[in-house]
């Protein structure tokens, strides 16, 4: 059964490279939905990120298909 598409200011965890203690990561990170379309999402996240190509991203947005598997909801802490 196919999962719902995200939407404008939902939370989101997305694997990307980002700065996580002083250390560059390549991790889940939380950011929240600026935009959406039938297709693709930007999130928006609080923290450093870069391209998959390895530039900072200098507005911390990041763009996802809806379905990949580099993001997901929110995961509850164990």
């Amino acid at each position: 059964m196919p999962r719902e598409k995200f939407s404008v200011g939902e939370r989101v965890e997305m694997r990307c490279d980002h700065i996580r203690e002083e250390k560059r990561v390549n991790d889940w990170l939380a950011g929240t939905v600026v935009q959406a379309d039938n297709r693709m999402l930007a999130v928006q996240f609080d923290t450093v990120v870069f391209s998959s190509n390895g530039w900072l991203i200098p507005d911390r947005i990041l763009w996802c298909a809806h379905g990949s598997p580099n993001i997901r909801r929110p995961q509850s802490a164990e």
